[in-house]
């Protein structure tokens, strides 16, 4: 059976619909300490094992991402229910992410947009990154400090 519509249609009409944010522009937020920002990293683990994450981000792999945002699924993360949040998704190179955005705006969410040119772009241009080890332990700290 042919494809129809190929993957880099899927996201072109995917980011003709969804906010996309530069690295500047996230990078400034962050920098700022923007208490609406948080990131969504939605690379599988062995993307994170390999290259890292932003300080910060919520760990959200691209495959579980719409059940942990429904209210109604088993695997419901509250987190994703804060509507004073903005949720800016980002993959290894921004296909995974723009997909999953417009994902979520189809589910109702109004606070989501995505990074251009992801992962990829973000340390590219210099901006903060951690490795995983590191974001485990700051998480770890954060939940014992809560």
């Amino acid at each position: 059976m042919p494809i129809t519509k190929g993957f880099r249609a899927l996201v072109d009409e995917a980011t003709a619909q969804i906010t996309t944010y530069s690295v500047e522009q996230v990078r400034e937020r962050l920098q700022a300490n923007d208490p609406t920002l948080q990131m969504v990293d939605i690379r599988d683990p062995r993307e994170l094992e390999r290259e890292g994450t932003v300080p910060g981000a919520l760990l959200a792999p691209r495959g579980m991402l719409e059940f942990w945002v429904d209210p109604d699924s088993p695997y419901f993360k509250p987190v994703f229910a804060d509507e004073s949040k903005e949720f800016v998704l980002f993959c290894g190179g921004a296909w995974r992410s723009a997909l999953a955005a417009k994902a979520l705006q189809e589910m109702g969410m109004t606070n989501v947009a995505h990074v251009e040119g992801g992962f990829g772009a973000w340390a590219k241009a210099g901006a903060p990154t951690e490795t995983l080890e590191a974001h485990k332990a700051a998480h770890a700290v954060r939940k014992t400090a809560a």
